[in-house]
């Protein structure tokens, strides 16, 4: 403290010979300016480490899932939004240092939104050097005259948008189809179609289109929106508004959105177990007979794996019930009388 209070006062004393500045002033003005110098290395240091977990997130899910191999031409789907820029920017940055080699091609569909920039896509795309298509349908007159008033149009927009994109990369050659959903979209899907659509359902990592011609992925499945959000914002990426369905109130997926985040602010945590689930599922646990032969079980006199103990066994739900018990005081149902009441 007498170094730095010694230091302050020379450059003080050095500032007030040149420009006639009060000492206390001097002093005051080099503290702002070191605590700003502070700030500023600690927000290159906080940037540096998202950069460093997004990056790490995308090459995980890559590798789980098996998403890009040697020689795929990856089709980087570009809306003009935050999580578009960021898959594509980190595409980009992973494809210099991949043991594999790919292709990508930017594909962006002009859906001709009134008002919509068109020169904003074609100029950053130009600057990043990157290969890319703009694809101009006027799906929104489609979408406007088809929907009434009031309506979402976002089922609409989606299958239009969806037929438009697997043309063009039919056209264009490519043997992968990324889209730029993150964890909190594949969370709020599973929500809207438990909710909405009676369905355990949700939004895979990989899957195969329905006419079987392309393979969809998703390579940030494993990233936070609020991570994506603070990237684009560090990136400075020119973000496209989304008009014909973002600005919609009282969307379903809009409600999911509020839910989960209200959960993670009360319950740190929650929405981490929650994704996780999604990768641990015990079919002999849930419902459905498609899944798991409950028709045909029967008991076999021998300790099952996937039997009724593995409620006892949960990680996670609490205290075992031994937990503050001697060894010789464990219950079993054995040693408990059964009554029976007189009438």
């Amino acid at each position: 403290m007498v170094d730095d209070a010694l230091l302050f006062a020379r450059a003080a004393l050095a500032v007030e010979a040149k420009a006639g500045v009060p000492v206390a002033q001097a002093v005051q003005q080099s503290a702002q300016e070191a605590e700003e110098a502070a700030r500023a290395r600690k927000h290159a240091h906080e940037m540096n480490k998202l950069r460093k977990r997004l990056h790490r997130e995308v090459g995980q899910a890559i590798a789980d899932f098996n998403m890009i191999e040697d020689g795929d031409k990856v089709m980087v789907c570009m809306s003009g939004g935050k999580d578009s820029y960021g898959m594509l920017d980190i595409l980009i940055n992973l494809q210099r240092r991949a043991p594999i080699r790919f292709e990508i091609v930017a594909v962006n569909l002009d859906q001709k939104q009134p008002g919509f920039p068109e020169h904003v896509l074609p100029e950053y795309l130009t600057k990043v050097g990157v290969p890319f298509r703009i694809e101009e349908q006027d799906t929104y007159s489609v979408v406007k005259r088809v929907v009434p008033e009031g309506k979402t149009t976002c089922s609409l927009c989606s299958r239009l948008r969806r037929g438009i994109l697997y043309r063009v990369a039919k056209e264009l050659g490519c043997t992968k189809i990324a889209l730029g959903h993150h964890r909190d979209d594949i969370l709020q899907t599973m929500f809207m179609n438990m909710f909405f659509g009676s369905r355990l359902k949700g939004m895979p990592p990989k899957l195969v289109t329905d006419n079987g011609e392309h393979v969809v992925i998703r390579p940030m499945a494993y990233c936070r929106e609020q991570d994506l959000a603070k990237y684009a914002e560090h990136r400075e990426f020119p973000i496209i508004p989304c008009n014909l369905c973002g600005s919609q109130d009282g969307l379903q997926r809009q409600q999911m959105r509020e839910m989960i985040n209200e959960w993670d602010r009360k319950f740190p945590g929650r929405v981490d177990n929650m994704f996780t689930a999604l990768s641990n599922v015990v079919p002999s646990h849930l419902m459905d007979r498609k899944l798991y032969p409950f028709e045909t079980i029967k008991a076999t006199g021998r300790p099952e794996a996937g039997g009724d103990i593995a409620f006892d066994e949960d990680e996670g739900c609490g205290d075992t019930p031994e937990v503050g018990l001697p060894a010789e005081a464990s219950v079993s149902i054995k040693s408990i009388p059964i009554r029976s009441k007189e009438v």
